[in-house]
C-alpha cells in the first residue's frame, strides 16, 4: 500500500504584486463541516445508545449512575447468560437432528441394559439365598459359593427349571479329616416352589464334581505337624516326620496305599513303615520275618573296623551264631587280634551284622546296646509299639457326609496337592420335593 503524500496549501502572491489576492481553503477543514457533530456519548457515531439509554428505563436517565431508575427497580442489574440458553437450545437442535430409527434404537438399548441389570441383580440375589440355605441344610461350618448359569435368569425362575448351579464348599469334616474342597456342577435342576422367596427343595437330573483331602490339611490334623504327606505315585501316599519315642525324636517312614471303600468312602493300607534312630539303626513293627531292630549300614561298617565294638557283638553267643561264627572262634576274637581282624574284614561280616535283629541282644544286653549307640531304653520303647496303632496316626480314609446322599466317589488317585476323587450321582432330591 502507497503512503499518503503530504499536499502543501499554496502560498498567497506578494502583497505588493499586481495580482489580485486568492484565498485557498483546508481541504481537512471542509471536510470536518461536512461530518456530523461529535456526541461524546456516541464517539464512533454509530447511534448505539449506552446500557443506561435504554427504552425501557432499566439502566436510568442519561446522566444517571446505573441503578438509581423508578421505584419498583430494586434488583441489580446482571449480564444477559447468552451461552446457556444458547447450549439448551443447540441441544434440542441436535436431538431434533437425529432420526426416529435411532432414537428408537437407544431407547430399546437402554431398555436392554436395565432389564440385563435387573436379571443378574436377581442372579445374585437367589445366589446369597441358597448359600445360605445349603449351609444351614448340611450343617456346614463355612457357607458354599454358589453360581447360577443360563441368561436370562428371570424365565428360568419362571419355568421353575435352571440350567446348571455351580457349588463349591470349603473344609467339609469327613470322620477324623477335613475335604478341603468339594466342587459340584449341577444340571437339569427342577425347582420346587419359588425363588427366591418360598423355595422348598430341588431335584437334581445329574450332578458330577470332585473333593480334595489335601496334605496341608492331613499333615494339620494327623500328624500334628509332626508328620508331612505327599504324593508318592497314582495310588501312594508317603508320610515322613519325627515321633517322641521314650523321650527321643525317631523318625517315621511310611508308604499309605489309596483305594475305594465302597462307593462312598476312601480307605488306606500302611506299608513300608519303619522307625529310624538316626545314623544307628532301623526299627521295623510288625511281623517277622522284616520286623525287628536293624542296624544302617554305616553303623554297620564303623562297628567292623572298632575292635571293641565286634569283640562286644561276638560276645553274644546268639550275634555270634547270626554272625555266621562258631562259638570257638568268636572265643579265640575275644584276644586274639589276627582272628577278630579275619572275622570282621570278611567281605561277609557287614552284610551278615544288617540281617542281624537287634530287639533280643538289646533287651538282654544293655551294655551291648549302648557301646553300639543305642539307647537301651528306646530300644525297648520301640519294640512295644504295636502296628495298629502307628497306623492309626497314619490313616487317611474319610467317608462323605451322611447328608449327602445319592453321590458317589469313582476315580481315586493322588495328585501333587492330595488325594482327590470324582463325584457323580443322579435324581437327587433336595428338602421338600412334593
Amino acid at each position: 500500500m502507497r503512503s499518503p503524500t503530504r499536499i502543501s496549501s499554496p502560498q498567497p502572491s506578494h502583497p505588493h504584486s499586481g495580482s489580485p489576492a486568492v484565498h485557498y481553503s483546508n481541504p481537512y477543514e471542509e471536510l470536518a463541516e461536512l461530518a456530523d457533530p461529535y456526541d461524546p456519548d456516541d464517539p464512533l457515531g454509530l447511534g448505539l445508545a449506552s446500557d443506561g439509554d435504554d427504552a425501557d428505563g432499566g439502566g436510568g436517565r442519561r446522566g444517571e449512575p446505573v441503578g438509581s431508575g423508578s421505584e419498583g427497580d430494586d434488583e441489580a442489574w446482571s449480564p444477559p447468560n447468552h451461552r446457556r440458553s444458547s447450549r439448551r437450545r443447540r441441544g434440542r437442535k441436535r436431538f431434533r437432528g437425529i432420526p426416529l430409527t435411532a432414537k428408537a434404537l437407544i431407547g430399546l438399548l437402554v431398555l436392554g441394559l436395565l432389564l440385563v441389570l435387573a436379571d443378574r441383580c436377581a442372579v445374585m440375589y437367589s445366589e446369597r439365598k441358597a448359600e445360605q440355605e445349603l449351609q444351614k441344610r448340611l450343617d456346614l461350618a463355612t457357607a458354599p459359593n454358589v453360581t447360577i448359569h443360563g441368561f436370562p435368569f428371570l424365565t428360568q425362575v419362571l419355568g421353575k427349571d435352571l440350567e446348571q448351579v455351580d457349588i463349591a464348599v470349603p473344609d467339609v469334616a469327613a470322620d477324623r479329616v477335613s475335604l478341603a474342597e468339594v466342587r459340584a456342577q449341577a444340571q437339569d435342576i427342577r425347582i420346587v416352589g419359588d425363588l427366591p422367596s418360598s423355595f422348598r427343595g430341588a431335584t437334581v437330573g445329574r450332578m458330577k464334581g470332585d473333593v480334595l483331602l489335601s496334605f496341608e490339611d492331613l499333615s494339620r490334623e494327623l500328624g500334628a505337624s509332626q508328620v508331612r504327606f505327599r504324593a508318592l505315585g497314582p495310588s501312594s501316599v508317603r508320610a515322613d516326620g519325627k515321633l517322641p519315642v521314650a523321650g527321643q525324636q525317631v523318625s517315621l517312614h511310611a508308604r499309605a496305599h489309596i483305594q475305594r471303600q465302597g462307593d462312598r468312602g476312601i480307605s488306606t493300607s500302611v506299608t513300608d513303615m519303619r522307625l529310624d534312630i538316626p545314623g544307628i539303626a532301623t526299627y521295623r513293627p510288625g511281623p517277622e520275618p522284616r520286623a525287628g531292630l536293624y542296624l544302617h549300614k554305616k553303623a554297620a561298617r564303623q562297628i567292623s573296623e572298632d575292635s571293641e565294638k565286634a569283640r562286644a557283638l561276638l560276645s553274644v553267643p546268639s550275634v555270634a551264631e547270626k554272625l555266621g561264627v562258631s562259638p570257638a572262634e568268636a572265643g579265640q576274637a575275644r584276644n586274639d587280634d589276627r582272628m577278630l581282624d579275619r572275622i570282621t574284614e570278611s567281605p561277609r561280616f557287614v552284610p551278615a551284622l544288617l540281617a542281624v535283629n537287634l530287639v533280643q541282644a538289646a533287651n538282654d544286653h544293655p551294655q551291648l546296646a549302648r557301646k553300639l549307640g543305642i539307647d537301651p531304653t528306646v530300644a525297648a520303647a520301640l519294640t512295644r509299639l504295636k502296628v495298629p496303632e502307628l497306623t492309626d496316626k497314619l490313616e487317611l480314609s474319610f467317608q462323605l457326609p451322611k447328608k449327602a446322599k445319592g453321590i458317589k466317589l469313582a476315580n481315586i488317585g493322588v495328585s501333587p496337592e492330595g488325594i482327590r476323587a470324582d463325584l457323580a450321582g443322579a435324581g437327587l432330591t433336595f428338602g421338600k420335593t412334593r
